[in-house]
C-alpha cells in the first residue's frame, strides 16, 4: 500500500517567498529521510515552497481563473511530503510519528488509490492510456 504523508507547518501560509527551513531542522529531517530509505519504504520526498511562490487554479463554470499566491482564506498548506509504501496505515502511522516535527507542524496520512481499487468501468477507461500507466501492479500517474 502507498501512503501519501503531507508536511502541514502552521504559520507556513504566510511565509514570504525564498522561506527556508533552519539548518538544525533540516539536519535533523535528513536522519528521519535515510531511516525511511534504509527500511526499503520511502519513494518519493520532496519540500514545497511557501504558498507565496504558487498558483491556485479553480474551474467555476469550467473555465479556469488563475489566482497567484499567498492566499488570504488558507488556514493550513503543504510544505512537503513523502511517499511511502508500507503494508498498512498503522504502519505508516508509525513513521510518521518518528519524524522530528515541531510543536507547529502536524502530518495527515493518506492513503493513494490503487488502480485496483476503482471500479471496473473506471479500470477500463484508464486502460486506453498504458503509457500512463507506471509498472505491472497498475500503479499509474492519477490512478
Amino acid at each position: 500500500m502507498r501512503f501519501m504523508m503531507l508536511m502541514i507547518p502552521k504559520g507556513y501560509e504566510k511565509a514570504a517567498p525564498g522561506t527556508m527551513p533552519d539548518a538544525k531542522a533540516v539536519a535533523a529531517m535528513m536522519k528521519y529521510n535515510e531511516s525511511l530509505q534504509k527500511a526499503g519504504v520511502l519513494l518519493a520526498l520532496d519540500g514545497l515552497q511557501p504558498p507565496s511562490m504558487g498558483a491556485r487554479i479553480t474551474f467555476s463554470g469550467g473555465k479556469p481563473t488563475v489566482t497567484d499566491g499567498p492566499f488570504a482564506e488558507a488556514k493550513e498548506v503543504l510544505g512537503g511530503y513523502w511517499m511511502i509504501q508500507v503494508k498498512s496505515k498503522e504502519e505508516a502511522i508509525e513513521w510518521a510519528k518518528r519524524c522530528p516535527g515541531s510543536d507547529n507542524e502536524m502530518i495527515e496520512v493518506r492513503q493513494v488509490h490503487e488502480f485496483a481499487d476503482f471500479p471496473a468501468d473506471v479500470q477500463e477507461a484508464a486502460a486506453k492510456f498504458p503509457e500512463l500507466l507506471k509498472n505491472k501492479s497498475g500503479q499509474g500517474k492519477g490512478a
